[in-house]
């Protein structure tokens, strides 16, 4: 089985990725990053799988798709792909600068919607696989003063509804995943206690779980939110 996740070297991602490592994946990831992507390989290497590495900018449409070629080029067939890159800017909508939205767009929605199309192809030939999109309780309800960021996972959800209804013609499943607030490095320092957030491995869990269902189920939509926040 070969799995491509997008911003594997922390967080959600890199839990993501060990799961799967862990459980027989072979892996493709891309990160701006060298010196992380080197890391990322030698910290997996106890799994025993193939790690291909690129180095990427997924805000950069040409990027992306080199690296989408590169993959092809490394792995036949793909299983799984997960569009986890993200990215979180604060700011009231009617005060920010305008690339506020516009990078968070370009990395949000625009890299998932170029790699879906890409690997979503192969998939549709083969009648086979899966796609996971890191979505966001924000996908539904507004995030305090995050409005560009709201817009973007909105419509990363809208555009998971769409490939879910184009690819599920061909047995492709897709799925979309909204957590709510997850320990990550973007709350590093807060006085907030760690076993109040959900944490990465859930997301990860329930990934691994959702894979191992049924070849006739497909599940539309998964949100994980912390019981007290």
């Amino acid at each position: 089985m070969k799995a491509i996740i997008t911003g594997a070297t922390k967080g959600i991602g890199k839990a993501i990725a060990i799961k799967l490592a862990e459980n027989g994946y072979d892996l493709a990831v891309c990160s701006r990053s060298t010196t992380e992507l080197e890391r990322f390989a030698e910290e997996l290497k106890y799994t025993g799988v193939k790690v291909f590495t690129y180095q990427a900018d997924c805000i950069v449409k040409d990027e992306v798709y080199a690296f989408c070629n590169a993959v092809k080029n490394e792995m036949s067939e793909v299983d799984v792909l997960v569009n986890n890159a993200g990215m979180f800017l604060q700011g009231s909508i009617l005060d920010e600068a305008d690339d506020q939205l516009e990078k968070q767009l370009n990395l949000n929605l625009n890299a998932a919607y170029y790699l879906s199309k890409f690997f979503g192809k192969m998939m549709r030939t083969r009648q086979s696989g899966h796609i996971f999109n890191i979505c966001s309780v924000a996908s539904k309800q507004n995030a305090e003063n995050a409005g560009s960021y709201s817009v973007t996972k909105a419509a990363l959800l809208s555009l998971n509804s769409v490939f879910r209804d184009e690819l599920s013609k061909y047995n492709v499943k897709v799925t979309a995943v909204l957590p709510g607030s997850t320990l990550t490095s973007s709350w590093e320092g807060t006085e907030i206690p760690a076993d109040r957030f959900v944490q990465p491995e859930d997301i990860a869990n329930t990934i691994y779980t959702i894979l191992n269902l049924s070849s006739g189920v497909n599940v539309d939509e998964i949100t994980m939110k912390p019981i007290q926040f």
